[in-house]
C-alpha cells in the first residue's frame, strides 16, 4: 500500500462522496465539497466524478486535484 494514501474509516458500508471529503478533510463544508466535484477536481479509482451523492464502498480511492498537490484517501 502506498504510504502518501491515508485509509479514512467510516461507519457502516457506504459513504456519499460529498460527506467522505468533509470526513476525509479535503473540504471545510459541504458547500466546499460541491465546488471541488463539479469542478472536476474529484477522481474515484481514477475516473472524474461530478455527483455528490456518488456513493462510495470501503476500498474506493478518492483523489482531489489542487493547484501544486493531489490529495488522496481510501475509504476505509
Amino acid at each position: 500500500m502506498d504510504p502518501d494514501i491515508e485509509v479514512v474509516p467510516i461507519t457502516g458500508d457506504m459513504i456519499r462522496l460529498g460527506q467522505f471529503l468533509k470526513f476525509a478533510n479535503f473540504a471545510e463544508s459541504g458547500a466546499a465539497a460541491g465546488e471541488l466535484i463539479q469542478g472536476g477536481d474529484v477522481k474515484v479509482d481514477g475516473d472524474v466524478e461530478t455527483r455528490r451523492g456518488r456513493q462510495l464502498a470501503k476500498g474506493m480511492l478518492v483523489e482531489v486535484l489542487l493547484p501544486g498537490s493531489v490529495l488522496r484517501a481510501k475509504v476505509g
